[in-house]
This record gives C-alpha cells, sequence and structure tokens, in this order.
C-alpha cells in the first residue's frame, strides 16, 4: 500500500521571516518552530535551552496539599504505606520512583504491583485485601485509580485511605478518596494537562520535599525515571513533559542508577534519545508483567547493587526474548486467520485464537496494522471461558468510541482513542465482529484507511549543513506533538554509491544529491534495497529526516529516508 503524503500546515511566511531574523535562524528552521508553536524569541530560548526553574509549582494541582498532609500524618503516627501501580512501564516507573523516595525517609513502606492475569489492570479487590491483611491504613495508587470508584469505596469501608495519583480521563464522579491527584480533574488547574502517572508522582515527591526541605537535588535525582516513563507511555513531548524528559535524558546518560545502567550499552551513550527508551528499554520492561510478574521490573528499577540489578535484568531479559518468540509465531497465524476468514478486505480486523497468549496480543494487534492499515482487535481465551481483547487503532479513527457503539455485546472495556482492551462471553463474539466491522464502515474516513506520512515542509537539499543540523538537535527530546522533522524534497539523483546493509542485505546506504553532484549527501534506506534497480534509472522525490551519528570518537552526518516517489 503506497502512502500518503500530507505536507502539514505552513507558518505565515512574514511572520517566519521576521522571527529568523531576529534570531539569525535560516527560514526554514523558524517555520518548524512556529508549527510548535515557538513564536518569539523569548519562548525559542526556553525551548532550545530548557530550564528546571521553568517548572510548575506541584501546589497548584488540587489536592496536593491533602495528599502532603495525609502522608506526613502516616510517617508521624508509624503507619504502614502501600504504593500500588500498574504493571505497565509507567506503573512501574512510578512505583520505583514513589518507593525509593519514600523509604528514603521511612522504613514502613512497601510495594504491590497486581497479577496481569489473575486480577487485571488498575486496583484490584485482591490488592484491597492484601492492604487489609497486612494491616497497610494507607495505599498511595500511580498510574490508576481514577476510575475506581467502587474499589476505593471498598478500601474506605476497611478503614484504608487512598491518595490516587492518575493522569487518565477521570468519569463524571471522582473516586472518594482522600486525596486525587490528576491534572485531567475538570476543576484542576495545574497548568500543565498531559503527565504521565509518573509524572504526577513526581509532583507529588516534589511537594513532600518542598515541605520537609528535602535538597532539590535528591528530588531530581528521580528524573531519569520520569524520562523511562514519559517516552514509553507515549505522552506528548510539549512542556513540563519535555522538560523532564530533557533533563531525565541527561541523568540517565551520565549518572544512571544501577537498575537502569544495565539497559545502557556504552556504545549508544553518545547518541541515546527518546527512541532507544521506546525500542530498548520499555519492551525488556514490559515483559516482565506480560510473560511472568511485574514485581520483577521493580526489584530491578529499584536495586542499588549492580550484581544483583544484572542478575534480574538477565532474568527480564531472558523474558522479553520469549515475548518476541511469542510476537513473531502469534503475529505469522493472525495474518493467516485473516486470509482464513476472509478480512483482507475488511474494514476493521478482529481475530481470535483461543490459544494465543494474553501478554503479547496487544502488540500483535499493533504489528497487523502494520500490514493492514485499519482498526485491529485480537482475540483470546480469558477467564471463566471468556475472551478477552486488545485493541488498536490507526491515526484519527477513535476505537473506544467504537467500542461504545457496540458496548451491548461487552462485559467490560475501557482505554482511550486509539488502544484498548475489553472482554466479552464467547457466544456474543460473532455479534460483536459483524456490529464493531458495520461501526468502522460506517465512521472511519477514506483518509484514515490510507497509511500517512505528515511532512512538516519542503526544502532544498544545498540548505542542509553542520550548522542546520546542529539547530534541529536544539528540537530534541523528540516525540508526541514535537516528533524529528520529516522534510521533502524533489528531484533527487542516485550517485552510483551504495552499500547493502543488514543480515539479509534489505537495507541500502548511498550517496544522493539534488542539483549538484558535488554537493552529495550520504543517506540511508531501511528496507529498501529492492528498489535499487530504480534508484539507479529514475530521479526521485524523498521524504527524510536527519539524524547525527558517532563513530570512533566522531560524528557523522545522514539523511534517513522514510518513503520515496519515483519520477518516472
Amino acid at each position: 500500500m503506497q502512502n500518503r503524503w500530507l505536507i502539514l500546515p505552513q507558518a505565515d511566511v512574514e511572520k517566519a521571516l521576521q522571527l529568523a531574523n531576529e534570531l539569525d535562524f535560516p527560514v526554514e528552521i523558524t517555520n518548524l518552530l512556529i508549527q510548535r508553536g515557538i513564536d518569539t524569541f523569548e519562548k525559542t530560548k526556553n525551548f532550545f535551552k530548557p530550564s528546571l526553574l521553568h517548572l510548575h509549582d506541584p501546589y497548584l494541582m488540587i489536592d496536593m496539599e491533602k495528599a502532603v498532609q495525609r502522608i506526613i500524618h502516616a510517617i508521624e503516627n508509624k503507619e504502614n504505606i502501600l504504593i500500588y501501580g500498574d504493571y505497565d512501564v509507567d506503573g512501574t516507573t512510578s512505583v520505583a520512583m514513589m518507593y525509593l523516595f519514600l523509604h528514603s525517609i521511612y522504613k514502613n513502606v512497601h510495594f504491590y504491583i497486581p497479577d496481569r492475569y489473575e486480577e487485571g489492570y488498575g486496583i484490584s479487590y485482591v490488592g484491597i485485601d492484601y492492604a487489609e491483611t497486612h494491616k497497610y491504613s494507607l495505599i498511595i495508587s500511580l498510574d490508576c485509580g481514577i476510575k475506581e470508584n467502587e474499589k476505593i469505596s471498598y478500601a474506605k469501608n476497611k478503614g484504608i485511605d487512598f491518595i490516587v495519583c492518575d493522569h487518565h480521563l477521570p468519569d463524571d464522579c471522582i473516586p472518594n478518596a482522600y486525596a486525587v491527584l490528576d491534572p485531567q480533574r475538570t476543576d484542576c488547574t495545574y497548568p500543565y494537562k498531559y503527565l504521565s502517572g509518573c509524572g504526577v508522582g513526581f509532583k507529588l515527591i516534589q511537594a513532600l520535599a518542598k515541605r520537609l526541605n528535602i535538597s532539590d537535588d535528591k528530588v531530581l535525582s528521580y528524573l531519569d525515571l520520569v524520562a523511562v516513563s514519559n517516552a514509553a507511555d507515549i505522552v506528548p513531548l510539549t512542556g513540563e513533559n519535555r522538560l523532564l524528559t530533557a533533563f531525565g535524558l541527561k541523568k540517565l546518560i551520565k549518572t544512571p542508577r544501577a537498575g537502569l545502567k544495565v539497559f545502557l550499552p556504552k556504545e549508544i551513550r553518545e547518541t541515546f534519545s527518546v527512541s532507544n527508551i521506546v525500542f530498548g528499554i520499555a519492551p525488556k520492561i514490559n515483559a516482565a508483567g506480560r510473560i511472568s510478574h511485574a514485581q520483577n521490573a521493580v526489584n530491578l528499577l529499584i536495586s542499588q547493587n549492580e550484581l544483583e540489578s544484572r542478575k534480574i535484568y538477565s532474568q527480564i531479559n531472558e523474558l522479553n526474548n520469549e515475548r518476541r518468540e511469542l510476537d513473531t509465531s502469534i503475529t505469522s497465524e493472525a495474518l493467516l486467520e485473516i486470509i482464513k476468514t476472509g478480512q483482507t478486505n475488511s474494514y476493521a480486523t478482529i481475530v481470535f485464537n483461543k490459544n494465543w497468549h494474553k501478554g503479547v496480543i496487544g502488540i500483535v494487534a499493533s504489528r497487523l496494522i502494520e500490514e493492514y492499515f485499519r482498526p485491529t482487535l485480537v482475540f483470546t481465551e480469558g477467564k471463566n471461558n471468556d475472551l478477552v481483547a486488545s485493541a488498536r487503532s490507526v491515526p484519527g479513527f477513535d476505537i473506544y468510541k467504537a467500542l461504545e457503539n457496540c458496548s451491548e455485546y461487552l462485559e467490560q472495556f475501557g482505554g482511550h482513542m486509539y488502544a484498548a482492551g475489553l472482554s466479552i462471553k464467547k457466544e456474543n463474539f460473532l455479534f460483536f465482529k459483524n456490529k464493531f466491522e458495520l461501526t468502522v464502515k460506517e465512521n472511519i474516513k477514506q483518509s484514515q484507511r490510507i497509511p500517512t506520512i505528515e511532512i512538516d515542509e519542503e526544502i532544498s537539499l544545498k540548505i542542509i549543513n553542520k550548522r542546520f543540523f546542529k539547530l534541529i538537535k536544539y528540537f530534541e527530546p523528540f516525540g508526541p506533538e514535537n516528533m524529528r522533522p520529516l522534510f521533502l524534497s524533489k528531484k533527487i539523483f542516485f550517485s552510483g554509491n551504495y552499500t547493502l546493509m543488514g543480515k539479509d542485505k534489505s537495507h541500502l546506504k548511498m550517496i544522493v544529491f539534488q542539483d549538484n553532484i558535488n554537493n552529495t549527501f550520504e543517506a540511508i534506506a531501511f528496507k529498501m534495497a529492492h528498489l535499487l534497480p530504480k534508484f539507479e534509472k529514475y530521479p526521485f522525490d524523498m521524504v527524510f529526516s536527519l539524524y547525527e551519528n558517532y563513530w570512533q570518537g566522531k560524528t557523522f552526518y545522514q539523511l534517513q529516508i522514510k518513503d520515496v516517489k519515483f519520477i518516472e
């Protein structure tokens, strides 16, 4: 399927030129800045040189004062405190961070991670009963709790207070907890709304440290965990998130804690970025909860002993290898199932196999979208003979709303626009499948059925030089709503120099030029080696991004080609 190229709205030319003159930047750079809402000299300075002085006062978050007072009261009265969090990366980093901080000032603190398969997502009755049995009178939940009204009331009836630290959208009714910290609350005036669960936990640590006169250095030492959380949870890398991530990455590279250092081979330290977390660290941390128990991930993240860290890391790495094997085999089976059930031309993909591992069906759904670009649900057998599924969507299509439209057939469901989970009675599967296919058919736009590459701007290769690369680097860290810029350049030529790369020689590294063969660029085109005959024969338009590579102490600049259209 050929990608659709969409050039994003461009900045007003006069405004871009004026800012270019003020900054002494190329107008192509100021266009990128204005696209991101950075439209003045002062905003550019803050964007290119972020400062921790710009972190918001944590007490601007509603219920923060109550939360701090309750924790201090618990410490003064020697209560047992339980840190409770979800089993994904955001949850485990949040729990590790809060545990490390509180345990450094007070010893009656422990943590609890629910079992993915026995208890499911969020706060569980099993977890609350565990707290009652072990005499915990205060639970601090992280990355979960905002929709757990009944369970929090259940805990309250047992004499257990809850402090909820969450970042998901609340329902109309806020849980009856002692304090609910969530910037997404409609009655919360906190200036930044898009913190991760770990980010909300960090604001609570900030507030506690302020009250207890604990140094800023100690508080900021947890930013590596916040950076891992932000990258893995795919929160917008704007405003405060970008600030926390930028400084968290610096700590991760320079002075990583023992439990994260094991993820960082020395050879990638120079070029370490958000994408290294997303594709390198996050899948391994997640594998602990997908294949075994996420408590192992927390044990790793709180470890302060390098030998212990390496031992736990080795176990988690084995789980990740198992996860990858399951992912590969189940994806192959699911692709065959699409053909077998006649869904190659459907509006949605819905596949089921009772033997598929519940821990990887979300990953498989994402893989199927890479092959068949459409809303996708992957089902397997759950408890009590019910079926459970992970749902994933394509850009622009709200899969949560689509599920709401089919809710008469669902036992439970939850999630957001692009990802959701659900359970269903086996006898309702075909009814649901037909209704969901019809819902997608009636609501999806034609443009949402075609993979789209969003291009920041069209440029000439002649403007690309060392300074241009360095200015692009100032836009880091890249992530949602601040993605690495994608450029379009037209009528590009292949110089004839190339190298085939990768174990299967499927990648192509080549030298290209636009107007003048004396002004050439090294470009890498992943999985495009099969197009070599066309590169040799035709000029082409290309969509690409700019990367810095390091090798043996030297910096190399490279174009990374995302897509091409040949001018035949």
